[in-house]
C-alpha cells in the first residue's frame, strides 16, 4: 500500500529567521492523521537565516539526526561536544538519560538548510552520546548508500532502533531498488528534483509511505536526491 505526502501539505512555521516544513505533527502544528510512521516520529526541513538559531533546550530518549543540505551547522552540547557540520556530514545525537544542546547557522552572510529527524529509540535512559560521519556525493550516486543503522554497519552512524537510513542521488536514467523484509514498512522523503517511486511520481519535499511492500524502487529520477527509511511497524 502506498501513500503519498506532498510538499504542500506540510505544516509550515515562519518564525523569520527560522522557515521550517514538517512532515509530521510537531509544535504547534498538529495532524492526527500525521503522528509519525513507526518510530520515525519528525522530519524537519529549516532553513535558518545567517547568524540565526536554536538556543540551548533539552531533549530526552530521542535519536536526533541532522542532514545538512547547505550551509554550515554549527552544533554544540552539554557533552562537550561541538562542531560544525556541511553539505554531506550526518550527525546522529542519542539524547538518552539527558541532554541539552544549541544549533545554529555558523555563517553571519549565508543561509543554512538541512532536515532534522527524530526516531524514537528502542532503549530509553542510555548514556547520551553524539557521533557524525561524512558522505560525499560520489558514495550516493546512482545507489543506495546506507547512512543510519542500527549496527554502524558499513561506516553509517549509529541510532538505537532497529531502522536503517539510506541517501542517494541520482541523475537522469540512474535507478535504485532497496528489499524490504516481511513485515517492514518504509518511507521516502525526496529532497531535491523529481522521482518516481514504485509508479507514484515525486517532487521535492512530497514523501511516501510503504506499507505492504516487497520493495522500494527508484525510477525515472532527474536531479533527484533522497532518503529511504528502512522501519519496524
Amino acid at each position: 500500500m502506498l501513500q503519498i505526502r506532498h510538499s504542500e501539505e506540510r505544516g509550515a512555521a515562519n518564525h523569520g529567521w527560522l522557515n521550517s516544513h514538517h512532515s509530521f505533527s510537531f509544535g504547534s502544528y498538529h495532524d492526527p492523521l500525521h503522528m509519525g510512521f513507526g518510530p520515525l516520529l519528525v522530519i524537519n526541513e529549516d532553513r535558518v537565516t545567517p547568524g540565526q538559531g536554536f538556543g540551548t533546550h533539552g531533549h530526552r530518549d530521542m535519536e536526533i539526526i541532522s542532514y545538512v543540505l547547505d550551509g554550515a551547522l554549527e552544533h554544540k552540547d552539554s557533552m562537550g561536544t561541538g562542531s560544525v557540520l556541511h553539505y554531506g556530514d550526518v550527525q546522529r545525537m542519542s539524547a538518552g538519560s539527558g541532554v541539552r544542546h544549541s544549533e545554529f547557522n555558523h555563517s553571519a552572510t549565508d543561509g543554512l538548510h538541512f532536515l532534522q529527524i527524530w526516531i524514537q529509540p528502542n532503549v530509553t535512559g542510555i548514556p547520551p552520546s553524539y557521533e557524525e560521519k561524512h558522505f560525499t556525493p560520489e558514495s550516493k550516486r546512482g545507489k543506495l548508500r546506507l547512512i543510519a543503522s542500527s549496527d554502524g554497519r558499513q561506516g553509517s552512524v549509529l541510532i538505537h532502533q532497529d531502522a536503517a537510513i539510506y541517501a542517494s542521488i541520482l541523475q537522469e536514467g540512474e535507478q535504485a531498488a532497496h528489499a524490504l523484509d516481511e513485515g517492514r514498512i518504509a518511507y521516502v522523503h525526496l529532497i531535491r528534483g523529481s522521482l518516481v517511486v514504485n509508479g507514484t511520481p515525486l517532487k521535492a519535499g512530497d514523501a511516501l509511505k510503504l506499507t505492504q511492500e516487497a520493495a522500494v524502487t527508484l525510477t525515472q529520477a532527474e536531479d533527484a536526491e533522497v532518503l529511504v527509511f528502512d522501519l519496524p511497524q
